[in-house]
C-alpha cells in the first residue's frame, strides 16, 4: 500500500505527535509498504531516526506567518518564497516556535483550516504539485484536525480517500481568542465533510471531538497510539525486600503548568512532609522550552523552601536513551495532567519500562489504567490526593511491582508501534474497499 503522512514539525520541541506518527511510519514500512511523510512549517525535534528525512518541508513557517500578514508578499515571486524556507531559515524559526502562544495564533490558524480559500493558498498548490510527482497514494493521512483544511483539494488532486488524526487539539483551540475560537470551530465542522474517516486515540477523545464537529456516528474510530518499544527494558525500578536503596518518584512530558507538573510537586512535598515512606526522590525529565524555564525555576524555589531541592533532579530535553535511563529508575511515574488529555503517550512509556503510573480520573487516563492494569486513579487538581494515591503504593511494595509488571505485559501486547500500524492498515483497507472517495472539490 502506498501512504501519504503529513505532520506538522515543532522546531525546536520534543513533540508527542510527531514521535507518535514517525514511529507509525516506521513500522509501516517495517511491514512491507510504501510510505512517505512530509513534514509542516518546521523541523521534527525527534528522539528516533526521523523518517521524513530528504522529504521537504512545505507550508515553511516563515512563509505562512507571512502570507498571513501581507498581500504584498503573498505576491512575492517563488524564488524569494523558497528562500524563506531554506534549511537553515527554518530551523532558526524553529529555535522560536515555543515562544508562539495559541492566543497570538486566531487568524492564521482560521486560515490554515479555510485550505484553498484562505491566505496559504500558494502552499497548498506547491504541495500538492509535489504530491503528484510521487508514487499515486493509496490514502492519504492527515495528522492532525488541524489540517483539516488541506483534505478538500488533496482528494480532487490525488483521488484517494483521507483520514484525519484527533489528538487533542482541543486544548489549543479552546486557548484562541474570539471571535476566532467560535470561527475555527465553526470551520472544522464544516470542512469535516472532506475527510472519509476520523481517527482518535481514546473512546472519551473521539467521542468529546465527534460532538464538537457534529460528526454522525461511525465517522470517528478509535485507534490507540502505539511507541517503539525497543530499548524499553525493566532495569530494576522497584527495589527487592529488604533493600535500602530509596524509591523515585517520576515524572516525563513536557515541563509546564498543562501537564500538572506543579501538583507533582506539591504532592511530592507532602509525602516528603508525612515522612512515611523514607528518602523519597523526585527525577523529573522531559521537554523544556524557553517559556517553561520561569515555571521551573519557580517550582525549584518550592523546593527549596520545603528543603527539598538536593533531592530533585531536573533532566531536560534529553536523548531516547537517557530518557528511558530515567523510565527505568522509577518506582512510581505520574504526569497528573488536569485537562482532558487525550491518550497520554508518556503514560504507555513509563508502563514500557515497567514503572506504575498514578494518573488524575481526567481525560484518556481511566482507558489507559483499565486497559493497562498498570495502575491506580486519583482527583483532578487535587496534590493532596495525589500524595495519598502515590503514598499509598510506594508502602505496597508488592503491589508495586504487580502493576508495573501488568502494565509492561499490557503495553507490549496492545500498545506497540507495530500493533498501531496493523491497526491503522486494517482501517486503510476498509476505505479501499468501501470506495469512499469524493470526487473533486465541492462547490
Amino acid at each position: 500500500m502506498n501512504i501519504v503522512q503529513i505532520t506538522p514539525g515543532a522546531g525546536g520541541m520534543y513533540c508527542g505527535l510527531c514521535a507518535r506518527d514517525n514511529a507509525l511510519v516506521a513500522a509501516l514500512r517495517k511491514l512491507g509498504h510504501q510510505v512517505l511523510m512530509v513534514p509542516l512549517y518546521l523541523p521534527f525535534t525527534l528522539d528516533e531516526e526521523d523518517q521524513s528525512r530528504g522529504t521537504p518541508i512545505f507550508f515553511s513557517g516563515i512563509n505562512v506567518y507571512l502570507e498571513q500578514k501581507s498581500a504584498l508578499f503573498r505576491a512575492a515571486p517563488g524564488w524569494f518564497h523558497d528562500l524563506l524556507a531554506s534549511p537553515g531559515l527554518l530551523k532558526w524559526a524553529g529555535s522560536q516556535a515555543a515562544k508562539t502562544r495559541p492566543e497570538d495564533l486566531g487568524e492564521l490558524t482560521l486560515s490554515m483550516l479555510r485550505g484553498e480559500e484562505g491566505n496559504q493558498t500558494r502552499e497548498l498548490d506547491h504541495l500538492l504539485d509535489f504530491l503528484k510527482t510521487q508514487t499515486p497514494p493509496d490514502v492519504i493521512c492527515l495528522s492532525t484536525v488541524l489540517l483539516v483544511g488541506l483534505a478538500r483539494q488533496l482528494k480532487a488532486g490525488l483521488g484517494a480517500p483521507v483520514t484525519c488524526g484527533l489528538q487533542g487539539e482541543d486544548a489549543f483551540l479552546e486557548a484562541l481568542p474570539e471571535p476566532h475560537r467560535s470561527q475555527c470551530w465553526q470551520t472544522i465542522a464544516e470542512r469535516a465533510a472532506d475527510v472519509d474517516v476520523f481517527l482518535a486515540p481514546s473512546r472519551y477523545f473521539g467521542d468529546l471531538m465527534g460532538k464538537r464537529m457534529s460528526l454522525p456516528a461511525g465517522r470517528v474510530q478509535v485507534l490507540p497510539n502505539g511507541i517503539n518499544l525497543e530499548g524499553y527494558e525493566p532495569n530494576g525500578n522497584q527495589p527487592a525486600a529488604g533493600e535500602s536503596r530509596p524509591p523515585v518518584l517520576g515524572y516525563f512530558a513536557r515541563m509546564c503548568k498543562e501537564k500538572g507538573l506543579d501538583t507533582l510537586v506539591a504532592a511530592y512535598i507532602e509525602v516528603r512532609r508525612r515522612n512515611r515512606v523514607k528518602n523519597l526522590k523526585l527525577r523529573v525529565g522531559g521537554s523544556c522550552g524557553p517559556s517553561d524555564e520561569p515555571f521551573v525555576k519557580a517550582l525549584t524555589g518550592d523546593l527549596q523552601k520545603a528543603g527539598l531541592a538536593g533531592e530533585v533532579e531536573f533532566h531536560r530535553n534529553v536523548s531516547r536513551a537517557k530518557k528511558q535511563e530515567l523510565l527505568a529508575s522509577f518506582s512510581v511515574f505520574s504526569v497528573p495532567a488536569g485537562y482532558g488529555e487525550a491518550f497520554g503517550l508518556y503514560v504507555i512509556e513509563a508502563l514500557a519500562a515497567g514503572a506504575p503510573v498514578v494518573q488524575p480520573r481526567t481525560g484518556a487516563f481511566p482507558e489507559l489504567v483499565e486497559s493497562t492494569g498498570g495502575g491506580v486513579l486519583c482527583a483532578a487538581d487535587d496534590s493532596k490526593a495525589l500524595a495519598d494515591a502515590l503514598e499509598g503504593l510506594l508502602l505496597e511494595p508488592a503491589r508495586l511491582a504487580a502493576l508495573g509488571a501488568a502494565g509492561r505485559r499490557a503495553v507490549l501486547e496492545k500498545f506497540s508501534a507495530e500493533a498501531m500500524a496493523r491497526a491503522t492498515l486494517e482501517v486503510f483497507g476498509n476505505l479501499r474497499s468501501s470506495n469512499a472517495v469524493v470526487a473533486g472539490p465541492r462547490s
